[in-house]
């Protein structure tokens, strides 16, 4: 037998042991983390009164990063109903001026 099989057997007697990698177990030996977290919720459907409008540039600006680039649904929780009107309020406020398209450096 030459070096290299002796290194292949070695790691077959090691494919039982808690700490061993194995092929599509994401890796090491400790129980998968499941993260459960809750689910966002659509600030625009849950309380009523509160409209999306071009004029409202305090509003907006929660929507929209510090680059200018609007916030995904799937990071504001929007539904998707609500991220198209948000868009387009944005969009709106773009052209008047009250919300810059890009925010360029110092």
């Amino acid at each position: 037998m030459s070096d290299k099989d002796e290194a292949f057997e070695s790691r077959d007697d090691d494919k039982g042991k808690p700490g061993a990698r194995m092929p599509g177990k994401g890796g090491g030996g400790g129980g998968q983390r499941q993260n459960f977290s809750r689910r966002k919720m659509c600030r625009f459907c849950a309380d009523e009164g509160t409209t999306i409008d071009y004029k409202n540039v305090a509003m907006l600006k929660h929507f929209i990063t510090e680059r200018g680039k609007l916030v995904p649904r799937r990071i504001s929780g929007n539904c998707a109903r609500h991220q198209r009107s948000l868009a387009l309020s944005v969009r709106r406020a773009r052209m008047i001026a009250l919300v810059p398209f890009t925010v360029t450096g110092k």
